[in-house]
């Protein structure tokens, strides 16, 4: 039997830093825990933009479509902004998502015990929060024409199209359903019903669905007052689905919770290929920081945990993921926290490859 494949796109900014360390992490679990992937490289954004006019090249598309797992690091930089927008860094991960049909979005919020002091939050609100945002990815706002700035009379117009079909949203749910079932059995939709028809369409859907999904304790909020209740009562979640653009939006405010976007992951998933995994990418939620690029500063956790992510959801090694994010938690109590993490007393300051080091001497402590 092959070995499972692994496409690595490091992409712009610290996100060859941050994967070099998942790098030696896949190395890690070849040599010590006897699973070897086949690891193959390539560019995506800016990077790709630089060698071939492109933010993502068509054979490197293809070549996302043939493995089991894509992991990306981040893409754009200052740079590229002036480039017209077919050819911005962000197309080529937009690219990827729309043609690998990447429809369900995980994106875990996650504090853990060493970091409750750290979040913007007070530590009884987030302790011990562990929240899973489902946000589809692939239609709504961000894809819905038409689409653009037009010229109107005596001035221009920008225009962009909410637009969900009924199996659009059905999928989704069901993947986030799925997800309930997996964990606490709660689901809530968030939407905004009261004054968008594609709202109403939304609630309409997931409704229907939970009829196969009787388990689960089904609840429905405006995106608004979500966005207020996660920074008012977190825990009351477990796990929420959502659109594309509410998703955008509260997974940033979910981000913060846990102290830093450094800290956070996701899973891009997809339909099920012949082989029976679905169709995934997995990428840290932070972009690419280029104010730190090439500083040893990068956190390259939530890269890590993409990893681990990957493990549990493409690779079904759920508990090697649990050894990964147990070794990362054993780190963080140790006190050891990169730039973005810094700010309380007692904690010691390391480099992105120190924390790499760290998180490796954890796996092999736990052995």
């Amino acid at each position: 039997m092959s070995n499972p494949s692994i496409l690595i796109l490091a992409g712009d900014g610290i996100g060859p830093e941050v994967m070099a360390q998942v790098t030696r992490i896949i190395d890690w679990y070849g040599n010590k825990r006897d699973l070897t992937f086949d690891v193959s490289t390539d560019l995506v954004g800016g990077a790709a933009y630089d060698a071939h006019g492109v933010p993502l090249h068509d054979d490197t598309m293809a070549r996302a479509m043939e493995v089991d797992a894509v992991l990306l690091g981040a893409v754009g930089g200052p740079k590229y902004d002036d480039l017209d927008f077919s050819v911005k860094p962000e197309r080529g991960l937009l690219r990827l998502r729309k043609e690998m049909d990447l429809f369900s979005n995980l994106r875990p919020a996650q504090c853990f015990d060493a970091l409750a002091d750290f979040s913007s939050l007070k530590k009884d609100i987030v302790a011990g929060l562990d929240i899973m945002i489902v946000r589809e990815l692939t239609s709504g706002v961000y894809f819905g024409e038409p689409r653009g700035i037009f010229n109107e009379g005596n001035e221009r117009v920008g225009i962009n199209t909410q637009r969900y079909t009924e199996s659009e949203i059905e999928r989704v749910a069901r993947s986030a359903f799925d997800l309930a079932m997996a964990r606490g059995k709660k689901l809530c939709s968030m939407e905004k019903a009261n004054v968008m028809e594609s709202g109403v369409l939304w609630r309409e859907v997931v409704t229907r669905v939970h009829a196969d999904y009787p388990e689960v304790e089904l609840s429905h909020m405006y995106a608004d007052n979500g966005a207020m209740q996660l920074v008012r009562a977190p825990n009351q979640f477990d796990v929420i689905v959502t659109d594309n653009l509410f998703g955008d939006i509260l997974s940033d405010v979910a981000a913060m919770l846990t102290g830093s976007l450094g800290m956070l992951p996701s899973a891009s998933l997809g339909a099920p290929m012949d082989n029976g995994r679905p169709r995934a990418m997995y990428e840290p939620v932070h972009g690419s920081a280029p104010d730190i690029t090439g500083q040893a500063k990068a956190n390259p956790i939530a890269c890590i945990l993409s990893f681990a992510m990957a493990l549990r959801y493409s690779f079904d090694q759920g508990a090697e993921a649990d050894r990964l994010e147990a070794a990362i938690e054993t780190v963080l109590a140790d006190g050891l926290r990169t730039a973005d993490l810094l700010g309380e007393d007692g904690v010691t300051p390391v480099s992105t490859s120190e924390m790499g080091d760290a998180i490796l001497a954890a796996l092999d402590a736990s052995l």
